[in-house]
């Protein structure tokens, strides 16, 4: 047992200010954080409980779209109806990933920093430089079945958990954060998490101090809204291959299309190339095989993850098929 300390934050400045030292860590559902504790993998000094803070609402915005509170749990963001009418592909996205009772403590900021769920990353036996920056990575020549084929490198292939993150990656959310003195910012989610390069034990863009207190949503993108999930089993599993999906057709042509992934890389992926691609034209198995050929250019499997890079094209095509058919 690591002994810790407790303290609930009563104002946004005091948990910015104490989460700034060495040590601490915030808390709010906890789902994430208390396993990496129980396996020794997260060790902190304190914990900073920011479940009283006023950051539990979802609000519409003068822009047509939502801002939704840190802390709004999980069920409750993809039960509200605003979501489910405007943002479909957000709801079956949370309705996607974990189960009902990890989805009723789960919150909004704590999906989007989950940690990845590398089992070498999970077990402090083994060398993972997320965990121990230079210690190596023992995925590349080890089991890496689940593991990044897009955006990965030599010091790490892991990739990131989340299925919120990559429907709010294909909808363009900003999460706002706020530091101890009270400074703001927003940061549009494409640039929130980022990839392993050379540094992978930082994974998103959040300055020491900085707590995320909402996400917003612009207004909702015309089209049909997808999210498909491929996964070993049914329910409560990570995706092998996940795509969220907006698309815009009419008469066997495709106006527009967002597409965003899951399980293929550190981050929810996005390539304005494939997009690019559809828009303006026919919906056709062509179209879409080269669509996919875009997203997933500099595509490259580990041994246990191959298989995914033809998963991933059927995936995308199976999606494309379904968004487009009249």
């Amino acid at each position: 047992m690591k002994t810790f300390t407790y303290a609930r934050a009563d104002t946004l400045a005091q948990a910015a200010s104490i989460s700034a030292t060495p040590g601490a860590k915030i808390i709010a559902g906890g789902t994430n954080l208390l396993d990496l504790m129980k396996l020794q993998v997260e060790t902190p000094t304190q914990l900073v409980d920011i479940n009283r803070l006023p950051l539990d609402r979802i609000e519409e915005t003068s822009e047509g779209g939502l801002r939704i509170g840190a802390t709004v749990r999980n069920s409750d963001l993809a039960a509200d109806p605003r979501v489910r009418q405007r943002y479909g592909v957000l709801s079956r996205a949370l309705l996607a990933g974990a189960s009902a009772q990890l989805r009723n403590k789960a919150t909004t900021g704590g999906n989007l920093l989950q940690r990845t769920r590398c089992a070498y990353f999970y077990d402090i036996t083994k060398p993972c430089n997320k965990r121990t920056p230079g210690a190596g990575c023992a995925a590349l020549a080890g089991f890496n079945r689940d593991h990044a084929i897009l955006g990965a490198g030599d010091q790490c292939i892991a990739t990131n958990p989340s299925d919120m993150a990559v429907a709010m990656r294909a909808l363009d959310a900003s999460v706002e954060t706020v530091e101890a003195a009270g400074k703001t910012r927003v940061i549009p989610i494409a640039e929130f998490h980022r990839l392993p390069g050379r540094t992978p034990w930082i994974e998103t863009a959040l300055k020491p101090g900085e707590i995320i207190t909402a996400v917003t949503l612009p207004a909702p993108p015309p089209g049909v809204q997808i999210y498909r999930k491929v996964r070993d089993r049914a329910s409560y599993a990570f995706a092998l291959v996940s795509v969220a999906a907006v698309v815009e057709a009419m008469g066997g042509r495709i106006r527009s299309a967002r597409l965003a992934f899951g399980g293929l890389a550190p981050k929810p992926w996005r390539v304005a190339q494939a997009e690019e691609s559809l828009a303006g034209g026919s919906a056709s198995p062509a179209a879409f095989d080269a669509a996919a050929t875009a997203a997933l250019d500099g595509a490259r499997g580990y041994g246990g993850n191959d298989f995914k890079i033809p998963l991933a094209r059927r995936t995308l095509r199976a999606v494309l098929a379904e968004a487009t058919r009249s």
